[in-house]
């Protein structure tokens, strides 16, 4: 399994890097990529994070699964970045994973993913959630479509992911180990 996670200036630290960790923790290949021009990237609480690459620098075919972090303005920036925009678009017509959590699940709705699924977000921005069943659980799963409320829903997110990813014993064992 292959997750690419994406950094844009302005990304939520602990959405991202909370995930991230899980992820890594239970042994899931994680490439974390800037869309911007540096690798270095700066989160919406000024902590500088260095990516593993720059989105040119990578082919995308060999992955699994797309992780979008909120925050803004990330989620703004993610959302402004047209090569993205066509990989989620790819990712979703090969029935790949997608996730998001807190403001970045509105991209997903504004790519019409979302339609006639389960769904969470940041609750401003549920509106966003085009043609989504709005759940306002903490995190939602419905096919390959992962969806996260916020900074709070990261652990959950992260393990809900991880048993997507790798089983459920997996996670459990991760649950266990960072005493959650």
């Amino acid at each position: 399994m292959k997750v690419y996670a994406f950094l844009a200036e302005g990304f939520e630290t602990v959405e991202a890097l909370g995930v991230i960790d899980i992820l890594r923790r239970g042994k899931v290949d994680v490439v974390t990529v800037s869309i911007m021009k540096d690798r270095m990237v700066t989160t919406s609480h000024g902590v500088p994070v260095m990516a593993d690459k720059l989105f040119e620098e990578c082919d995308f075919s060999d992955g699994d699964a797309l992780f979008l972090p909120g925050g803004l303005p990330g989620t703004d920036n993610l959302e402004a970045h047209e090569g993205l925009s066509r990989l989620i678009d790819r990712y979703y017509e090969e029935g790949k994973y997608l996730t998001a959590i807190c403001a970045a699940p509105r991209i997903l709705g504004h790519h019409n993913i979302l339609q006639g699924k389960k769904a969470t977000c940041f609750p401003e921005y549920i509106e966003d959630l085009y043609g989504a069943t709005v759940t306002g659980n903490g995190v939602e799963k419905d096919g390959k479509i992962i969806t996260g409320r916020g900074m709070g829903k990261t652990v959950d997110m992260g393990l809900l992911m991880l048993a997507e990813f790798t089983n459920q014993e997996t996670s459990d064992l991760i649950k266990k180990k960072i005493q959650y």
